[in-house]
């Protein structure tokens, strides 16, 4: 397959606190050299629809004008799926409806966009949900339908169940972090796959979460979350360099072989 395919997945509101002592599996991918993981720190407020906003487009919530979770508009901003589609590359996503929104059609509407196949629009294959208890099981398993029958060269995966139970039981409660051990043991399942295949895997988070259930304010348990690279495409060797929330998207415009302008020394990231 191509060297140029890549899957970034987001798990919605894993708090780095909670990544670095759950994620036994992608640690264990860092241990062996076979992935990076890096600390980082989320843009403000640290709010679901903003940060996927951050994520995508690479635009802080203050530039973007998606401010807080009831902003319900499309995009003004380039995300990396209209990039993908000005490169002629195609695109998926398995993600939460919100995704949806910003990219494809406001306001979702579930009989005409949870299975969505168009190619004209940014987000050409998806299958969207919009309940915050969908199984990540279940989820995955949307994923990997759109992958093995679309052959996507950019897929994003958007996991809620660790975001919806600590909004449930806390950022300091052993439901969050079982649900996060959760996703990891799912994630094993499919990697070895990707790996297998070629892809670059990046997993990531928006925001974490704080002992009140909730988020959206600076403190570290809600704005710090992990970024892990994973897959031989990426190099794992110790970096000097930094990245920031809002460097995502164009590291993943770089690992599809797309030319972005700025942020050269992401380049250092790619083997």
């Amino acid at each position: 397959m191509s060297q140029h395919k890549v899957i970034l997945i987001l798990i919605d509101g894993l708090g780095w606190h909670v990544a670095r002592h759950a994620m036994g599996y992608l640690h264990a991918l860092c241990e062996s050299r076979q992935a990076s993981v890096f600390k980082l720190q989320c843009e403000l407020p640290s709010l679901s629809r903003p940060l996927y906003e951050c994520i995508l487009t690479g635009s802080n919530p203050l530039v973007s004008g998606i401010r807080h979770n009831q902003i319900v508009q499309l995009s003004s901003q380039e995300s990396i799926f209209h990039l993908a589609r000005k490169a002629r590359l195609k695109t998926a996503a398995a993600a939460y409806n919100w995704i949806s929104e910003l990219y494809n059609r406001v306001p979702y509407d579930a009989v005409r966009d949870r299975f969505t196949h168009d190619v004209s629009l940014p987000i050409q294959h998806g299958i969207f949900y919009h309940e915050d208890t969908y199984p990540d099981s279940h989820l995955l398993l949307d994923a990997e339908h759109l992958r093995t029958t679309h052959d996507p060269d950019f897929l994003f995966i958007h996991t809620m169940n660790v975001d919806d139970m600590g909004h449930r039981s806390g950022g300091d409660s052993a439901d969050y972090r079982n649900a996060a051990r959760k996703v990891d043991v799912l994630l094993s399942h499919y990697l070895p796959v990707w790996q297998e295949q070629g892809y670059k895997i990046i997993v990531t988070a928006d925001h974490g979460m704080n002992v009140d259930r909730s988020h959206g304010g600076h403190l570290p348990e809600e704005r710090e979350v992990p970024l892990f690279l994973v897959g031989q495409g990426f190099n794992h060797k110790a970096a000097a360099t930094e990245i920031k929330q809002i460097q995502i998207r164009d590291l993943c415009a770089l690992a599809l072989g797309i030319v972005v302008n700025r942020n050269d020394e992401l380049k250092s990231f790619l083997s």
